[in-house]
């Protein structure tokens, strides 16, 4: 049977301030898609911690589900932790690039910043998963026989990656 794993990240779970509603939300959704979770785990915006949880996850799962620390704020280190992780670099991804420029420029009508810039940038590895609900790519990467998913922690966000991208994904690669 394969095994996920669901880590969600976010010093503002750890204090209370935000519901963890992500992880609940997907694991009912992989269940229904006759999917295990195994392990629901919290984490903080923490370097060290984020490198443990996935060392620790893929000990026991064949999937690692991985939401937030991906927006452009400087407590945002989930991107630069991955790439530690998968020894690779970020760099800009062209269509994620212009889905960011697409969203300030032409939807919001707001000048597009450096820090918004960081958005469209993802370690060199992995396979991105375009975001068609606001600006942060999705990215997939395999290690070691392992499958990571990392995606945005805003929730409608990430359950558009998960139910157009993911499951179908995981569903087809995982026969069920």
């Amino acid at each position: 049977m394969t095994k996920i794993s669901i880590i969600t990240i976010g010093d503002e779970l750890l204090i209370g301030q935000v519901v963890d509603t992500n992880s609940a939300w997907m694991a009912q959704e992989l269940n229904k898609a006759g999917f295990w979770v195994n392990r629901r785990v919290a984490i903080g915006d923490d370097r060290n911690d984020i490198l443990n949880a996935l060392d620790e996850e893929a000990e026991g799962s064949d999937i690692i589900l991985i939401t937030g620390g991906l927006g452009p704020t400087a407590d945002d280190i989930t991107k630069p932790v991955l790439c530690e992780y998968f020894n690779t670099t970020l760099v800009i991804n062209e269509e994620a690039l212009e889905n960011v420029r697409n969203i300030f420029v032409k939807i919001l009508q707001r000048p597009l910043i450096e820090r918004n810039l960081k958005q469209a940038e993802v370690p060199a590895s992995c396979q991105v998963i375009q975001n068609k609900r606001g600006t942060a790519p999705g990215m997939l990467f395999e290690k070691n026989g392992k499958v990571f998913v990392s995606m945005p922690g805003v929730p409608h966000e990430m359950k558009g990656m998960m139910t157009e991208e993911i499951i179908p994904w995981i569903s087809t690669r995982f026969g069920k």
